[in-house]
Protein backbone atom coordinates (compact mmCIF):
# COMPACT_ATOMS: atom_id res chain seq x y z
CA UNK A 1 0.00 0.00 0.00
CA UNK A 2 1.32 3.52 -0.70
CA UNK A 3 0.07 6.88 0.60
CA UNK A 4 -0.09 9.81 -1.79
CA UNK A 5 -1.52 12.74 -1.57
CA UNK A 6 -4.12 13.06 -4.02
CA UNK A 7 -7.13 15.31 -5.01
CA UNK A 8 -10.99 13.68 -5.25
CA UNK A 9 -10.66 13.64 -9.13
CA UNK A 10 -7.40 12.22 -9.00
CA UNK A 11 -8.50 9.73 -6.50
CA UNK A 12 -11.56 8.87 -8.78
CA UNK A 13 -9.00 8.25 -11.82
CA UNK A 14 -6.69 5.55 -9.37
CA UNK A 15 -9.37 3.43 -8.34
CA UNK A 16 -10.88 2.89 -12.01
CA UNK A 17 -7.44 1.98 -13.00
CA UNK A 18 -7.15 -0.23 -9.71
CA UNK A 19 -10.30 -1.73 -11.00
CA UNK A 20 -8.59 -2.47 -14.19
CA UNK A 21 -11.60 -0.60 -16.12
CA UNK A 22 -11.01 -1.65 -19.73
CA UNK A 23 -12.93 1.08 -21.83
CA UNK A 24 -13.38 4.36 -20.58
CA UNK A 25 -15.27 7.46 -22.71
CA UNK A 26 -14.73 11.22 -21.93
CA UNK A 27 -16.46 14.64 -22.54
CA UNK A 28 -14.70 17.08 -20.00
CA UNK A 29 -17.17 19.33 -18.04
CA UNK A 30 -15.95 21.17 -14.91
CA UNK A 31 -14.92 20.15 -11.83
CA UNK A 32 -14.74 16.69 -13.71
CA UNK A 33 -11.97 17.39 -16.60
CA UNK A 34 -9.72 16.53 -13.98
CA UNK A 35 -10.85 12.77 -13.80
CA UNK A 36 -10.69 12.18 -17.24
CA UNK A 37 -6.98 14.20 -18.01
CA UNK A 38 -5.45 11.76 -15.24
CA UNK A 39 -7.29 8.50 -17.52
CA UNK A 40 -5.70 9.80 -20.38
CA UNK A 41 -2.54 10.57 -18.89
CA UNK A 42 -3.05 6.63 -17.27
CA UNK A 43 -3.50 5.24 -20.29
CA UNK A 44 -1.03 7.18 -22.10
CA UNK A 45 1.64 6.17 -19.82
CA UNK A 46 0.88 2.41 -19.90
CA UNK A 47 -0.45 2.44 -16.74
CA UNK A 48 -3.84 1.31 -17.67
CA UNK A 49 -4.88 -1.08 -20.38
CA UNK A 50 -7.85 1.02 -21.79
CA UNK A 51 -9.59 2.20 -24.78
CA UNK A 52 -9.75 5.53 -23.63
CA UNK A 53 -12.83 6.66 -26.58
CA UNK A 54 -12.94 10.72 -26.70
CA UNK A 55 -17.07 11.77 -27.68
CA UNK A 56 -18.52 14.81 -29.02
CA UNK A 57 -20.95 14.95 -25.85
CA UNK A 58 -22.20 13.47 -22.68
CA UNK A 59 -24.63 11.77 -24.07
CA UNK A 60 -22.58 9.84 -26.38
CA UNK A 61 -20.32 9.48 -23.54
CA UNK A 62 -22.87 6.93 -21.75
CA UNK A 63 -24.18 5.49 -25.13
CA UNK A 64 -20.45 4.31 -25.71
CA UNK A 65 -19.93 2.60 -22.67
CA UNK A 66 -23.91 0.91 -22.62
CA UNK A 67 -22.30 -0.74 -26.53
CA UNK A 68 -18.70 -1.66 -24.49
CA UNK A 69 -20.32 -3.06 -21.12
CA UNK A 70 -22.74 -4.70 -23.62
CA UNK A 71 -19.79 -6.36 -25.43
CA UNK A 72 -18.54 -7.40 -21.97
CA UNK A 73 -15.95 -4.80 -20.97
CA UNK A 74 -15.51 -3.31 -18.01
CA UNK A 75 -16.45 0.75 -18.00
CA UNK A 76 -16.25 4.06 -16.81
CA UNK A 77 -16.65 7.71 -16.96
CA UNK A 78 -17.32 11.11 -14.87
CA UNK A 79 -19.79 13.88 -15.37
CA UNK A 80 -21.10 16.91 -13.69
CA UNK A 81 -24.11 19.10 -13.49
CA UNK A 82 -25.13 19.67 -17.00
CA UNK A 83 -23.21 17.02 -18.41
CA UNK A 84 -25.32 14.23 -16.25
CA UNK A 85 -28.69 15.87 -17.41
CA UNK A 86 -27.57 15.46 -20.83
CA UNK A 87 -27.05 11.69 -20.11
CA UNK A 88 -30.33 11.23 -18.44
CA UNK A 89 -32.34 9.66 -21.48
CA UNK A 90 -29.22 7.18 -21.34
CA UNK A 91 -28.87 6.84 -17.82
CA UNK A 92 -32.37 5.41 -18.21
CA UNK A 93 -31.25 2.62 -20.90
CA UNK A 94 -27.50 1.40 -19.15
CA UNK A 95 -30.24 0.55 -15.96
CA UNK A 96 -33.40 -0.87 -17.68
CA UNK A 97 -30.19 -2.96 -19.83
CA UNK A 98 -29.03 -4.39 -16.26
CA UNK A 99 -25.50 -3.28 -17.70
CA UNK A 100 -22.67 -2.73 -14.99
CA UNK A 101 -21.26 0.97 -15.65
CA UNK A 102 -19.63 2.59 -12.65
CA UNK A 103 -19.72 6.68 -13.38
CA UNK A 104 -17.93 9.40 -11.12
CA UNK A 105 -20.05 12.67 -11.13
CA UNK A 106 -18.84 15.78 -9.12
CA UNK A 107 -21.22 17.14 -7.47
CA UNK A 108 -22.29 20.68 -9.21
CA UNK A 109 -25.02 22.86 -9.63
CA UNK A 110 -27.27 23.04 -12.17
CA UNK A 111 -27.81 26.05 -13.94
CA UNK A 112 -29.24 28.63 -15.03
CA UNK A 113 -27.64 30.71 -13.56
CA UNK A 114 -24.04 29.27 -14.53
CA UNK A 115 -22.63 27.97 -11.08
CA UNK A 116 -19.88 25.36 -11.09
CA UNK A 117 -19.39 24.96 -7.14
CA UNK A 118 -21.01 22.31 -5.20
CA UNK A 119 -24.29 20.75 -4.70
CA UNK A 120 -26.26 17.58 -4.95
CA UNK A 121 -29.64 18.56 -7.36
CA UNK A 122 -27.76 17.13 -10.23
CA UNK A 123 -27.56 13.42 -9.03
CA UNK A 124 -30.42 13.60 -6.97
CA UNK A 125 -32.55 14.16 -10.39
CA UNK A 126 -31.52 11.08 -11.58
CA UNK A 127 -32.87 9.35 -8.58
CA UNK A 128 -35.43 7.23 -10.52
CA UNK A 129 -33.12 6.64 -13.18
CA UNK A 130 -32.74 2.93 -11.90
CA UNK A 131 -28.69 3.89 -11.21
CA UNK A 132 -27.59 2.55 -7.75
CA UNK A 133 -26.21 6.23 -5.54
CA UNK A 134 -23.49 6.34 -3.32
CA UNK A 135 -21.88 9.51 -1.65
CA UNK A 136 -18.64 9.96 -0.72
CA UNK A 137 -17.42 13.00 2.04
CA UNK A 138 -13.58 11.84 1.59
CA UNK A 139 -10.91 11.43 -1.29
CA UNK A 140 -9.99 7.91 0.19
CA UNK A 141 -13.61 7.39 0.43
CA UNK A 142 -13.80 8.28 -3.04
CA UNK A 143 -11.23 5.61 -3.96
CA UNK A 144 -12.07 3.51 -2.43
CA UNK A 145 -16.32 3.52 -3.51
CA UNK A 146 -15.24 3.42 -7.20
CA UNK A 147 -13.50 -0.15 -6.33
CA UNK A 148 -16.50 -1.16 -4.54
CA UNK A 149 -19.02 0.03 -7.46
CA UNK A 150 -17.55 -2.65 -9.56
CA UNK A 151 -17.71 -5.46 -7.01
CA UNK A 152 -21.41 -4.38 -6.34
CA UNK A 153 -22.17 -3.13 -10.15
CA UNK A 154 -21.19 -6.66 -11.61
CA UNK A 155 -23.16 -8.49 -8.50
CA UNK A 156 -26.49 -7.17 -9.02
CA UNK A 157 -25.97 -6.12 -13.27
CA UNK A 158 -26.95 -2.50 -12.20
CA UNK A 159 -25.22 1.09 -12.92
CA UNK A 160 -23.54 2.74 -9.88
CA UNK A 161 -23.02 6.48 -9.64
CA UNK A 162 -20.61 7.86 -6.93
CA UNK A 163 -21.08 11.43 -6.69
CA UNK A 164 -18.76 13.53 -4.28
CA UNK A 165 -18.96 17.60 -3.67
CA UNK A 166 -17.35 19.49 -6.50
CA UNK A 167 -13.94 21.39 -5.14
CA UNK A 168 -14.56 20.66 -1.28
CA UNK A 169 -13.14 16.93 -2.59
CA UNK A 170 -12.41 17.15 -6.21
CA UNK A 171 -9.95 20.13 -6.43
CA UNK A 172 -8.83 19.45 -2.48
CA UNK A 173 -5.81 17.01 -1.96
CA UNK A 174 -5.32 15.11 1.23
CA UNK A 175 -3.37 11.78 1.94
CA UNK A 176 -5.27 8.34 -0.08
CA UNK A 177 -3.93 4.99 1.15
CA UNK A 178 -3.56 3.40 -2.15
CA UNK A 179 -3.93 -0.41 -1.99
CA UNK A 180 -1.80 -2.52 -4.58
CA UNK A 181 -3.47 -3.53 -7.38
CA UNK A 182 -2.38 -7.10 -6.49
CA UNK A 183 -4.86 -6.75 -3.69
CA UNK A 184 -7.22 -4.84 -5.57
CA UNK A 185 -7.13 -8.35 -7.80
CA UNK A 186 -8.43 -10.45 -5.16
CA UNK A 187 -11.19 -8.56 -4.40
CA UNK A 188 -12.64 -7.28 -7.63
CA UNK A 189 -12.45 -10.26 -10.08
CA UNK A 190 -12.09 -9.75 -13.90
CA UNK A 191 -16.01 -8.87 -15.18
CA UNK A 192 -17.29 -12.18 -17.22
CA UNK A 193 -21.21 -11.25 -17.91
CA UNK A 194 -23.23 -14.08 -18.48
CA UNK A 195 -24.50 -12.25 -21.53
CA UNK A 196 -22.26 -10.06 -24.39
CA UNK A 197 -22.63 -9.22 -27.73
CA UNK A 198 -20.42 -12.50 -29.04
CA UNK A 199 -20.62 -13.14 -32.87
CA UNK A 200 -20.25 -16.71 -32.66
CA UNK A 201 -23.43 -16.57 -30.01
CA UNK A 202 -25.68 -14.29 -31.44
CA UNK A 203 -28.31 -12.94 -29.11
CA UNK A 204 -30.80 -9.80 -29.47
CA UNK A 205 -30.14 -6.75 -27.47
CA UNK A 206 -32.46 -3.64 -26.93
CA UNK A 207 -35.20 -5.09 -28.87
CA UNK A 208 -38.76 -4.17 -28.23
CA UNK A 209 -40.73 -5.34 -25.26
CA UNK A 210 -44.55 -5.53 -25.84
CA UNK A 211 -47.16 -4.72 -23.14
CA UNK A 212 -47.06 -8.78 -21.95
CA UNK A 213 -43.12 -8.22 -21.01
CA UNK A 214 -42.64 -4.73 -19.96
CA UNK A 215 -44.40 -4.90 -16.76
CA UNK A 216 -42.66 -7.89 -15.62
CA UNK A 217 -39.20 -6.36 -16.86
CA UNK A 218 -39.67 -3.45 -15.10
CA UNK A 219 -40.74 -5.83 -11.74
CA UNK A 220 -37.46 -7.31 -12.23
CA UNK A 221 -35.54 -4.31 -11.91
CA UNK A 222 -37.14 -2.88 -9.15
CA UNK A 223 -36.40 -6.15 -7.03
CA UNK A 224 -33.15 -6.69 -8.04
CA UNK A 225 -32.45 -3.09 -7.39
CA UNK A 226 -33.51 -3.56 -3.52
CA UNK A 227 -31.46 -6.96 -3.62
CA UNK A 228 -28.55 -4.89 -4.04
CA UNK A 229 -29.16 -3.49 -0.19
CA UNK A 230 -27.95 -6.82 1.22
CA UNK A 231 -24.82 -7.06 -1.67
CA UNK A 232 -24.22 -4.01 -0.77
CA UNK A 233 -23.53 -5.00 3.41
CA UNK A 234 -22.00 -7.92 1.72
CA UNK A 235 -19.21 -5.67 -0.71
CA UNK A 236 -17.96 -3.62 2.48
CA UNK A 237 -17.64 -6.60 4.91
CA UNK A 238 -15.57 -8.07 2.32
CA UNK A 239 -13.42 -4.27 2.01
CA UNK A 240 -13.24 -4.37 5.27
CA UNK A 241 -11.43 -7.54 5.67
CA UNK A 242 -9.18 -7.16 3.18
CA UNK A 243 -8.29 -3.11 3.52
CA UNK A 244 -9.50 -2.61 6.94
CA UNK A 245 -11.89 0.33 5.98
CA UNK A 246 -15.28 0.39 7.28
CA UNK A 247 -18.41 1.42 5.05
CA UNK A 248 -21.53 1.50 5.46
CA UNK A 249 -25.45 2.20 3.91
CA UNK A 250 -26.16 5.18 6.23
CA UNK A 251 -22.85 5.71 9.31
CA UNK A 252 -23.41 7.02 12.87
CA UNK A 253 -21.43 9.57 15.14
CA UNK A 254 -22.23 9.87 18.37
CA UNK A 255 -25.94 8.41 18.16
CA UNK A 256 -26.12 6.04 20.93
CA UNK A 257 -27.86 8.44 23.55
CA UNK A 258 -29.15 11.24 20.81
CA UNK A 259 -32.11 13.27 21.42
CA UNK A 260 -31.35 15.22 18.33
CA UNK A 261 -29.59 13.51 15.28
CA UNK A 262 -28.28 15.58 12.49
CA UNK A 263 -28.54 13.97 8.83
CA UNK A 264 -25.96 14.88 6.01
CA UNK A 265 -24.32 13.11 3.10
CA UNK A 266 -20.78 14.40 1.82
CA UNK A 267 -18.60 17.06 2.71
CA UNK A 268 -21.02 18.74 5.37
CA UNK A 269 -20.63 15.36 7.00
CA UNK A 270 -16.92 16.23 8.33
CA UNK A 271 -18.44 19.58 9.09
CA UNK A 272 -21.53 18.45 11.22
CA UNK A 273 -18.53 16.29 13.20
CA UNK A 274 -17.20 19.45 14.81
CA UNK A 275 -20.70 20.99 15.43
CA UNK A 276 -21.77 17.84 17.18
CA UNK A 277 -18.19 17.18 19.39
CA UNK A 278 -18.93 21.59 20.50
CA UNK A 279 -22.70 20.37 21.33
CA UNK A 280 -21.20 17.28 23.27
CA UNK A 281 -18.57 19.55 25.22
CA UNK A 282 -21.92 21.79 26.23
CA UNK A 283 -24.04 18.49 27.42
CA UNK A 284 -26.28 18.51 24.52
CA UNK A 285 -27.12 15.44 23.17
CA UNK A 286 -26.25 15.58 19.47
CA UNK A 287 -25.74 12.72 16.89
CA UNK A 288 -24.94 12.57 13.43
CA UNK A 289 -26.11 9.52 10.55
CA UNK A 290 -24.54 10.32 7.55
CA UNK A 291 -26.43 9.07 4.57
CA UNK A 292 -23.85 6.94 2.03
CA UNK A 293 -25.79 4.50 0.11
CA UNK A 294 -29.64 6.50 -1.34
CA UNK A 295 -30.64 4.19 -4.11
CA UNK A 296 -32.13 1.82 -3.15
CA UNK A 297 -32.73 3.62 0.10
CA UNK A 298 -31.65 2.08 2.93
CA UNK A 299 -35.27 2.00 5.02
CA UNK A 300 -34.76 -0.03 7.45
CA UNK A 301 -30.90 1.18 8.69
CA UNK A 302 -33.02 4.60 8.54
CA UNK A 303 -35.31 3.69 10.95
CA UNK A 304 -33.13 1.61 13.05
CA UNK A 305 -31.29 4.75 13.74
CA UNK A 306 -33.51 7.33 13.34
CA UNK A 307 -37.05 6.41 15.55
CA UNK A 308 -35.17 6.23 18.81
CA UNK A 309 -34.50 9.74 18.62
CA UNK A 310 -37.74 12.62 19.69
CA UNK A 311 -35.99 15.20 16.56
CA UNK A 312 -34.32 14.29 13.21
CA UNK A 313 -32.36 17.94 11.58
CA UNK A 314 -31.58 16.81 7.76
CA UNK A 315 -29.28 18.90 6.00
CA UNK A 316 -29.71 19.18 2.21
CA UNK A 317 -27.40 20.90 -0.06
CA UNK A 318 -30.11 20.59 -2.63
CA UNK A 319 -33.22 21.55 -3.57
CA UNK A 320 -36.10 20.38 -5.60
CA UNK A 321 -38.64 23.09 -6.74
CA UNK A 322 -42.42 22.68 -5.42
CA UNK A 323 -41.10 20.36 -2.55
CA UNK A 324 -38.00 21.34 -1.06
CA UNK A 325 -34.97 19.30 0.02
CA UNK A 326 -34.61 15.40 -1.04
CA UNK A 327 -33.28 13.49 1.59
CA UNK A 328 -35.68 15.32 4.26
CA UNK A 329 -38.58 14.14 2.06
CA UNK A 330 -37.47 10.53 1.30
CA UNK A 331 -37.00 10.34 4.72
CA UNK A 332 -39.92 11.51 6.27
CA UNK A 333 -41.23 8.94 3.46
CA UNK A 334 -39.18 6.26 5.28
CA UNK A 335 -40.68 6.81 8.62
CA UNK A 336 -43.92 7.60 8.04
CA UNK A 337 -45.29 3.82 8.70
CA UNK A 338 -43.67 3.97 12.16
CA UNK A 339 -45.81 4.42 14.88
CA UNK A 340 -43.36 6.16 16.97
CA UNK A 341 -41.06 8.66 14.50
CA UNK A 342 -39.57 11.64 15.43
CA UNK A 343 -40.06 15.11 14.06
CA UNK A 344 -38.29 15.73 10.87
CA UNK A 345 -36.84 19.02 10.87
CA UNK A 346 -36.07 19.64 7.04
CA UNK A 347 -33.02 22.38 6.16
CA UNK A 348 -31.76 23.65 3.08
CA UNK A 349 -27.90 24.93 3.09
CA UNK A 350 -24.72 25.27 0.83
CA UNK A 351 -26.57 25.67 -2.46
CA UNK A 352 -24.15 26.74 -5.40
CA UNK A 353 -20.84 25.80 -2.72
CA UNK A 354 -22.26 28.58 -0.20
CA UNK A 355 -20.24 27.86 2.31
CA UNK A 356 -21.27 25.86 5.55
CA UNK A 357 -19.62 26.11 9.24
CA UNK A 358 -19.44 24.08 12.06
CA UNK A 359 -21.33 27.32 13.46
CA UNK A 360 -24.37 27.10 10.80
CA UNK A 361 -24.96 23.83 12.13
CA UNK A 362 -24.92 24.93 15.73
CA UNK A 363 -26.99 27.25 14.93
CA UNK A 364 -29.21 25.26 12.93
CA UNK A 365 -29.56 22.62 15.28
CA UNK A 366 -30.17 25.29 18.31
CA UNK A 367 -33.17 26.55 16.61
CA UNK A 368 -34.40 23.04 15.86
CA UNK A 369 -34.45 21.97 19.36
CA UNK A 370 -35.91 25.56 20.08
CA UNK A 371 -39.28 24.39 18.23
CA UNK A 372 -42.16 22.47 18.97
CA UNK A 373 -43.08 21.06 15.94
CA UNK A 374 -41.26 21.91 12.81
CA UNK A 375 -42.59 23.81 9.89
CA UNK A 376 -43.97 22.26 6.56
CA UNK A 377 -41.56 24.17 4.10
CA UNK A 378 -37.87 23.79 4.64
CA UNK A 379 -35.97 25.84 6.89
CA UNK A 380 -33.43 27.95 4.32
CA UNK A 381 -30.41 28.61 6.27
CA UNK A 382 -28.10 31.46 5.48
CA UNK A 383 -30.09 33.32 2.86
CA UNK A 384 -29.32 36.82 2.65
CA UNK A 385 -32.22 39.25 3.10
Amino acid sequence: MDRIIMNGNSAAAWGAMLSRVQVTAAYPISPQTGIVEELARLVATGKLAARFIMSESEHSVMASLIAASEAGARTFTATSSQGLLLMHEVLHWAAGARLPVVMANVNRAVAPGWNIWADQTDSLSQRDTGWIQIYGESNQEVLDTVIMAYRLAEGVMLPVMLSYDAFFLSHTSEIVDVPEIAEVDAFLPPYQPEFRIDFDDPRMFGGMFGPEHYYEQRYVLYRDSLGALEKYGEVCSEFHRLFGRKYEAAETYRTEDAEVIVVTAGTITSVARLAVEKMRDEGKKVGLMKIRLFRPVPIDRWRQILCPVPKVVVIDRNLTAGLGGVFASEIRSALYPVGERPLVYPVVAGLGGRDVTPGDIEGIVRLCMKQDQPSEAPLFWGLKS
